[in-house]
């Protein structure tokens, strides 16, 4: 029986359902380091342990997650759908509890990495399915293509919307620092420390607020995908040991997944650390989340080019065009004195590689899937193993990111609540900006270069799966 054409209205809501992962993503990237340090008060060593180990448990469990999907049972609603309708309350809830400061100050590292970890295995239970759910709204090429076009469109919509919410109601309380150079007497010290309390209360009611928003989000986004896809049944028998033997020795995935492995770790280095950049090196303290607004709507304008780009000249120079883009303005936002004209242009660039960053990987792995049905004809079913995979090495490319990034501040003697830092702090911070995500991605491009699967090769293996479809 031949089955309907995907249409517009499927297309968005399966769309809609990739905006609460990179809301939530995009937030914690952005603003939960300089949440840590700066409104938490947390030492910046426990802060790197936070980010660290809460990512790194978050990559194990994508594999452990991919397994579980595969061996999970056919529904009425699909095998990806009951696990992603499960997870989304108890995930938001974890979010939420994210940025709460608890009123203990011993336990108060323990709690975040508690419910860092337990949100970001929930989160897990929803990202996974839904990646994998790519191969399962059609099984023509054209239309994963379009369908990924259209989610990744609103994926980089709702990072605009998580730096948004977060970044303009997080704005809007000022945090307050220690200007150590200025010399006070016990009374004005005094008031100044009861002011001081005031904001960050002030601070930490605005990162509740924000996180509560994004919540809601969070649930209406996982309702509109769960009413609004039909997933298609494909039941067959996954042996997950097999399966997995054979997509990590599939030459094609695995340079695939190394070289946005490196790409990624570049971009997430300069997303966890740009923040406290802009405010501390460049000195835009009232400025940085407009900046980071600007980056993620740099992003969202130049999707659209690149996936025509990509139609007419192909992915693999898509990916040669459109990483390094950014690299030239990655260097001069640090070798130039401070401006802030340079600063909002920087973020323009920066906006169009984030974008093709996003679009690219999402939209080769749908190829790499489809090569290897065509080499293992007899060995069907295995598409949670190459997104869950996918997903675990980039998480554990941001945990990588995050942790050796505020390992690094720490090191440098970053220190919480001061209006300036000192010189090796400001240096650190440049080289997790600019020359280490530069360096990152000329290796990524490095071994892309021995990606083996080319638009001709691409349509082959379409021509090649219609036969076997018949």
């Amino acid at each position: 029986m031949k089955k309907r054409a995907l249409t517009v209205w499927s297309k968005v809501c399966f769309a809609i359902g990739g905006a609460p992962y990179q809301i939530t993503a995009t937030a914690l990237g952005f603003f939960l380091q300089i949440f840590l340090l700066d409104v938490a008060l947390l030492d910046p060593l426990n802060a790197s342990v936070i980010l660290f180990a809460g990512r790194a448990w978050d990559a194990v469990t994508d594999p452990a997650v991919g397994f579980l999907i595969s061996r999970s049972p056919w529904t009425r609603h699909g095998r990806m759908m009951p696990w992603i309708l499960m997870s989304t309350i108890p995930a938001v809830l974890c979010y939420f509890l994210i940025w709460v400061v608890p009123p203990i100050e011993q336990g108060k590292m323990m709690w975040y990495l508690l419910f860092y970890c337990l949100f970001q295995t929930l989160q897990t239970c929803f990202h996974v399915p839904y990646s994998a759910l790519t191969m399962f709204i059609s099984n023509k090429q054209q239309e994963r293509d379009s369908a990924t076009a259209y989610r990744m469109t609103v994926e980089v919509l709702g990072t605009v919307i998580g730096t948004a919410v977060q970044g303009q109601i997080v704005g809007m309380a000022n945090t307050p620092c220690i200007n150590n150079t200025t010399p006070t007497n016990s009374s004005s010290h005094s008031v100044h420390g009861n002011n001081s309390q005031i904001l960050l209360d002030n601070k930490r009611r605005a990162y509740m607020i924000a996180s509560a928003v994004i919540s809601l989000i969070y649930v209406l986004c996982a309702v509109v995908l769960f009413f609004g896809v039909r997933e298609q049944d494909t039941q067959k028998h996954v042996s997950f040991q097999t399966g997995l033997r054979l997509v990590m020795g599939h030459g094609p995935y695995v340079k695939l997944v190394l070289a946005f492995l490196f790409t990624s770790l570049a971009f997430m280095l300069l997303e966890g650390n740009f923040a406290v950049f802009i405010k501390y090196t460049l000195g835009f303290r009232e400025d940085f989340q407009n900046i980071l607004l600007v980056i993620m709507l740099s992003a969202t304008l130049t999707i659209p080019m690149w996936q025509w780009f990509l139609c007419r000249f192909g992915k693999k120079t898509a990916v040669y065009i459109g990483i390094p883009w950014a690299g030239p303005f990655m260097i001069l936002v640090v070798c130039v004195k401070s401006s802030l004209l340079v600063s909002y242009i920087v973020s323009i660039a920066a906006g169009a590689s984030v974008a093709a960053a996003f679009l690219l990987p999402w939209s080769m792995l749908p190829d790499v899937v489809d090569d290897f049905k065509v080499q293992n004809p007899t060995s069907q079913g295995h598409e949670a193993i190459f997104y869950s995979f996918y997903v675990f090495f980039t998480k554990f490319a941001s945990g990588v990111s995050l942790g050796v990034s505020t390992l690094a501040l720490s090191f440098a003697g970053y220190v919480t609540g001061v209006c300036v830092q000192s010189d090796s702090v400001n240096l650190t911070l440049k080289i997790l900006v600019s020359a280490a995500p530069v360096s990152l991605i000329v290796l990524g491009l490095l071994i892309f270069k021995m990606y083996p699967i080319n638009e001709e090769r691409r349509q082959y293996n379409n021509k090649q799966l219609q036969l076997l479809l018949r």
